[in-house]
């Protein structure tokens, strides 16, 4: 079914997140981390996080306050 497919797909999307998250990965094969040390590696392990729960969040119907702005202005 369709909603199957749907939910299957954000939770390989959520899972492939978290495997990133757990190597420590970007996700951007870019291999270049810049100069920012243990902070960028910080930034990359929060946004393999909050990537993960977007598509939790896809299944779920729970909406973040970023999502939830982008609902209000995208017709402005």
């Amino acid at each position: 079914s369709l909603t199957r497919t749907r939910h299957s797909r954000h939770l390989g999307a959520c899972a492939a997140a978290l495997s990133r998250f757990g190597r420590g990965d970007s996700g951007d094969n870019s291999g270049d981390s810049g100069d920012l040390g243990d902070l960028g590696d910080l930034a990359v392990a929060a946004e393999q996080l909050r990537v993960a729960r977007r598509e939790l969040g896809r299944i779920t119907g729970h909406v973040g306050a970023e999502e939830g702005l982008d609902i209000i202005f995208r017709d402005f």
